[in-house]
């Protein structure tokens, strides 16, 4: 039986601030953010948009009535959590109106997270054939104003759904995966913006693939010249670059040319929007998908997941017949379009307009924000959401 992905989608907020005008204002050259970090743009949320939010909007492009009824797993992967006890998929349970017979839970483990939820669902489809798994991966990317860090912020959310017999890409087994304890990046409970040592994880993150390429290679004999495409997450698009190039050094030149160009096909979204942490390496995966013109079916497609902290894994997939009909390039392209640019002022202020903590009641303008499912604010400690097409 083949499981795999069956219909994948993303969400990101109506505002982006541009990294060149974000360079100038930090008296930094804009090519080291436009070249060095491959960085063009960086979604910008409203504080009516969280993880929630992001998720549910994403969900709500792709989830059906036919697939309301098949969903019976609900799997939330983010390091934007909202509540230390309650699953985010609760919410996006209500929210979709999901059939009541599901299980609903939220994961995480830095930007991996979504890839655990990938595996687990293939075991569930294993079990239960004619289930869909609904997997969220959704997060906003806060490193504070002036810092190293700040260019590489985003805001989104991708949703996949996951069956037997899928219409986008299978998902092969086995796969290579591994752990170490590594402090490259981390957000204590206390703080609402990351920490990190840049070289560090740079240098963790090659490491992790290197490692993890060589020994899918050996446990599978699928080599670079076995696959269309290698696909990262991407924190930011020349991390995954640097990446690449370091397996292609004694690749045949045709290797390497493929394997390059499809890359940067696949970095196009994410260097639009940022990093969107759990989401990151399938929104590659969206980009790759509705950008390329010559990938045919039956290609076998590279991921490499990583979270640090640290958890990674390699895996590969194979395209699926006819998987350009079932894509939402032309609805993708035009959420990005209307999207609005801010100024870095404009920016700075959204940054800094968070809820006060520990309040217990307040409205949030959701008239002001386009998304069809918004934050609304809270009411006696607890969140509340509205979907305004109901």
């Amino acid at each position: 039986m083949k499981i795999g992905i069956d219909k994948i989608g993303f969400y990101t907020p109506h505002m982006y601030v541009e990294t060149e005008d974000l360079a100038v204002a930090r008296n930094i050259e804009p090519g080291k953010f436009t070249i060095g970090i491959g960085q063009e743009k960086i979604a910008v949320p409203p504080i009516t948009q969280d993880a929630v939010s992001l998720a549910a909007n994403a969900a709500l492009q792709i989830v059906t009535d036919e697939d309301k009824e098949a969903i019976d797993y609900v799997i939330f992967a983010t390091e934007s959590g909202i509540d230390h006890s309650k699953a985010a998929s609760i919410y996006i349970h209500q929210l979709l109106d999901l059939n009541r017979n599901t299980r609903s839970i939220e994961v995480k483990q830095a930007c991996y997270s979504a890839t655990a939820g990938i595996q687990m669902a293939k075991g569930h489809i294993a079990l239960n054939p004619e289930s869909k798994v609904l997997i969220l991966g959704a997060d906003i990317s806060r490193y504070g104003l002036q810092t190293s860090g700040e260019v590489t912020q985003g805001a989104g959310a991708v949703a996949m759904i996951m069956s037997a017999e899928p219409k986008i890409m299978t998902v092969e087994s086995p796969s290579a995966y591994q752990t170490e304890d590594v402090m490259d990046f981390w957000r204590p409970l206390y703080s609402d913006t990351a920490f990190v040592q840049g070289k560090y994880s740079v240098d963790k993150y090659i490491g992790f693939f290197q490692e993890l390429f060589s020994a899918y290679t050996k446990k599978t004999g699928v080599g670079l010249h076995d696959l269309e495409a290698i696909l990262f997450h991407l924190p930011y698009t020349k991390m995954g670059m640097k990446a690449l190039k370091s397996v292609l050094e004694d690749a045949d030149e045709t290797d390497k040319e493929r394997l390059l160009a499809n890359f940067d096909i696949s970095k196009k979204y994410n260097a639009t929007v940022g990093n969107i942490y759990t989401g990151s390496l399938y929104l590659s995966l969206i980009s790759l998908l509705e950008g390329n013109t010559n990938i045919e079916s039956g290609a076998r497609i590279g991921l490499f997941s990583y979270g640090s902290g640290a958890v990674g894994e390699f895996f590969t997939g194979i395209l699926q017949p006819n998987y350009r009909e079932n894509i939402y390039k032309q609805q993708h392209e035009q959420m990005l379009a209307d999207r609005t640019a801010l100024t870095v002022a404009a920016y700075e202020e959204h940054f800094q307009n968070t809820l006060p903590v520990g309040v217990d009641n307040i409205d949030l303008p959701t008239e002001k924000d386009p998304a069809t499912i918004c934050f609304a604010g809270i009411k006696d400690h607890m969140r509340q959401y509205v979907r305004k097409d109901k």
